[in-house]
């Protein structure tokens, strides 16, 4: 009976250490350093093979989910067997973990999100967003105006309010993100 293959490990293919909270930047770095060597458009030919595995890992561990996800798959297989005692720095193994703690949104956040919102709509699609606004107000006008002081309609009508936002967000642009900012001694 043949043991089971190694798990896919795109932490070690990346050279990087494996944790979740990696920042994007690390990763993009460490990609590039490996594509940079082994990209098949080198003079010397490069390496398919080692491009390839370094491009997948980059696609699962671009992004903080994917880390995550991938994280957590090297964990479960680990934990099964008892060889991984996951300790955040400065706690031992027998340690309680302290409980995660979410804080209320700091106000200058908040501020910020909604004085990005005209931006947002300006590099969306304005025009099928007004389209859409144009529509729900139609449809609010009519059934107000086709049922007259019954509570369905208003139920109606604030169904479709409640749904607007919800599905205009499609149209709206996704918030900017921070600007990148180069490693030193790089131009």
């Amino acid at each position: 009976m043949n043991p089971d293959p190694p798990a896919w490990n795109p932490f070690a293919v990346l050279g990087l250490p494996e944790w979740p909270d990696l920042d994007d930047e690390t990763v993009h770095a460490a990609w590039q350093v490996i594509a940079a060597e082994t990209h098949p458009n080198r003079p010397d030919g490069g390496n398919l093979a080692r491009f390839t595995q370094a491009t997948a890992a980059y696609a699962e561990l671009c992004c903080p989910w994917g880390r995550s996800e991938a994280y957590a798959d090297l964990l479960e297989p680990a934990w099964a067997e008892g060889r991984y005692d996951y300790c955040p720095p400065g706690y031992d193994p027998g340690d309680e973990l302290p409980p995660a703690e979410l804080g209320p949104v700091p106000l200058p956040e908040v501020l910020h999100l909604l004085a990005e919102i005209p931006a947002r709509f300006r590099r969306g699609h304005p025009c099928r967003l007004l389209i859409r606004a144009a529509v729900v107000a139609g449809l609010c006008a009519a059934l107000l105006t086709l049922f007259p002081g019954r509570p369905a309609a208003l139920y109606c009508v604030v169904g479709l309010i409640v749904i607007f936002p919800i599905s205009a967000r499609e149209d709206l642009a996704p918030p900017a993100r921070p600007v990148r900012r180069r490693p030193a001694g790089k131009n």
